[in-house]
């Protein structure tokens, strides 16, 4: 009697349960090639948001700086009016307040003060502050810093791309080796066909629909759809997706056979062939009649 044979999925998406368990018999090729399509989708958001909405800003700012200035030995030499306003946009905010004196805030999302002896980032969780490193000499002027922002934005956003999926594919395979365990016993208590390095690839394929809700938040954000509180709260919702994935995904996966076949029914009794009549049990043949006369 010929048994059927149940043919694993081919992986090819991560974006619903069943396709992120396609990855847990797959190749590790194939989840490093999806992993890296969907890297380079979430730095070209990143990319995009940077040269739409911080960039144009700070190209602004190199403009307006005075014809003199520059950062050394840990000070900035300011020939400007103190405090002053730079460049300012829905995003981003460049000022300058050498004595950080408060009167140059602004209701951008994020804005950079160059104090005279450090330089603080305001934003909706707080402010942070970092002194001007003492072996620094940076050019703080308009001739200096216009053709050295020329030549290098571009190079800039292809390193942004570089930095971007880099730092995704090791935080990815990080938290896969986290999850691993987790799925792996998931799996084992609902009886499902998992091993080790499948729940390994299958954790890694659960991430990728939060990286991707996480990138069209970014976009949403850049065009303005999104706030900053929205963004903040899609950067936690994009982790709890990952979460509903790495569920919902192992209990998807086939039965294990021997749980399979424990479970049938062990009242069922095979059926016999009808089994002939033994010997004993024949009718005898009538005799023939006695001959006449």
């Amino acid at each position: 009697m010929e048994s059927s044979v149940t043919k694993p999925a081919f992986a090819w998406q991560p974006l619903t349960p069943r396709g992120v368990t396609a990855f847990a018999p797959a190749s590790l090729g194939r989840l490093l090639v999806v992993q890296l399509v969907v890297a380079l989708l979430s730095s070209a958001a990143v990319v995009w948001f940077l040269h739409a909405a911080w960039f144009p800003i700070i190209g602004e700012a190199v403009i307006q700086l005075p014809a003199a200035g520059e950062i050394r030995s840990g000070t900035l030499a300011w020939t400007g009016v103190s405090p002053s306003s730079l460049a300012e946009g829905q995003f981003l905010a460049l000022t300058v307040d050498l004595k950080h004196e408060g009167r140059a805030r602004s209701p951008a999302h994020i804005q950079v003060e160059f104090g005279e002896k450090d330089c603080e980032v305001f934003s909706l969780l707080g402010f942070v502050r970092g002194p001007y490193p003492p072996e620094w000499v940076v050019a703080f002027n308009r001739d200096g810093l216009v053709p050295w922002w020329g030549a290098w934005e571009p190079a800039l956003l292809g390193i942004t791309v570089v930095l971007v999926v880099s730092a995704l594919m090791v935080v990815w395979a990080a938290l896969a080796t986290v999850y691993t365990l987790p799925v792996w016993l998931l799996g084992f208590f609902a009886n499902r066909q998992l091993t080790l390095p499948g729940s390994w690839r299958l954790s890694g394929a659960a991430l990728m629909p939060g990286a991707l809700v996480f990138s069209a938040a970014i976009v949403l954000y850049g065009a303005g759809a999104f706030g900053l509180i929205e963004l903040a709260a899609a950067a936690a919702a994009h982790v709890l997706v990952g979460w509903i994935y790495l569920i919902s995904s192992p209990l998807r996966l086939p039965v294990h056979p021997a749980v399979a076949a424990a479970k049938a029914n062990p009242f069922s009794a095979p059926v016999a062939e009808p089994a002939s009549k033994p010997e004993d049990s024949k009718e005898p043949e009538p005799e023939p009649p006695p001959p006449e006369g």
